[in-house]
């Protein structure tokens, strides 16, 4: 027997079992309605949902997709130009694209990196581009002793080089804020004040934030308000509950309905995407985990 046929087979048949359950977590059934499953109730529509690829692994790009349609929403975070071909077949946007980055580490803040990080970008704009997608990510590196004005001053200089392109291109270039403290120590961007100060130095349209509310809110907190004050220079989100990075649901200590609802009332149209690692143990359960996820943050 064909291993893979099978292995798909058997996929499709435990989301068809996922999707139809409604055992989510309490919080997630008081943001769906009592009977509702993701094969019966329409998303609201208000905010357009999304879930990183690489949280959901065990699935391959393919199955991510299936899942994906049938939770009501199509969009994946975090896929590069070799798979894209894949979400297209699928009707699935790439709603945050990546392939252009060195790693996390080698990033804008240090002038080491510029010439590849400028190649690559270019190259990478267009290819973008020539997709018909928008959203393009990028990294500010690790301070490695630098000060974070000297970072601020290299960003600035390299990122320059390549917004014009960005802008003819209609590509927006969009850097992480990642904390420091747990998951990624010397990283430059770890603040949500380091990069908005970016943001001003580069005055374009064309580069924004990745506010990330699970780094943020280890590294500062105050996640609505700063949503509020600065939702100009925010240009796509990603969830993930705090602490632990598993699933947004009542086991962890960020509200994720009125989270969600604060950004949509600054009349943001980009992506909330999912970036949450289901801790539950099978297939079947983290599909759940995300089904409840898109609930929880449909408002």
């Amino acid at each position: 027997m064909n291993l893979s046929l099978n292995r798909r087979r058997l996929m499709r048949a435990a989301m068809a079992s996922a999707l139809g359950v409604a055992s989510m977590s309490a919080l997630g059934a008081r943001a769906a309605s009592a009977n509702a499953t993701a094969e019966t109730t329409a998303l609201k529509g208000n905010i357009r949902h999304s879930v990183a690829r690489w949280t959901f692994n065990f699935l391959s790009l393919e199955e991510l997709c299936l899942v994906v349609r049938r939770l009501g929403f199509s969009a994946i975070d975090l896929v590069g130009p070799a798979e894209w071909n894949i979400l297209k077949q699928h009707g699935v946007d790439s709603s945050m694209c990546n392939g252009a980055e060195l790693s996390l580490e080698d990033g804008w803040g240090d002038t080491r990196f510029h010439k590849p990080l400028i190649d690559s970008y270019r190259k990478h704009i267009d290819l973008v581009a020539d997709a018909g997608y928008q959203n393009l990510i990028c990294f500010s590196g690790n301070a490695r002793g630098m000060d974070p004005e000297d970072g601020l001053k290299n960003a600035t200089l390299g990122l320059k080089k390549i917004l014009a392109q960005a802008e003819k291109r209609g590509v927006v270039l969009q850097m992480e804020l990642f904390n420091s403290k747990i998951d990624h120590p010397d990283y430059f961007c770890d603040n949500s004040a380091w990069g908005i100060e970016l943001c001003k130095r580069l005055d374009s349209p064309n580069f924004k934030l990745l506010y990330d509310i699970y780094h943020m809110q280890i590294s500062e907190g105050d996640i609505i308000r700063t949503i509020q004050n600065n939702h100009q220079y925010f240009g796509h989100y990603h969830t993930a509950g705090v602490p632990g990075r598993n699933e947004i649901d009542d086991t962890q200590e960020l509200f994720y309905p009125a989270i969600v609802r604060a950004i949509q009332a600054t009349g943001f149209k980009g992506y909330v995407a999912q970036e949450f690692m289901p801790k539950r143990a099978t297939d079947q359960e983290k599909i759940e985990s995300l089904q409840a996820a898109i609930r929880i943050c449909d408002v």
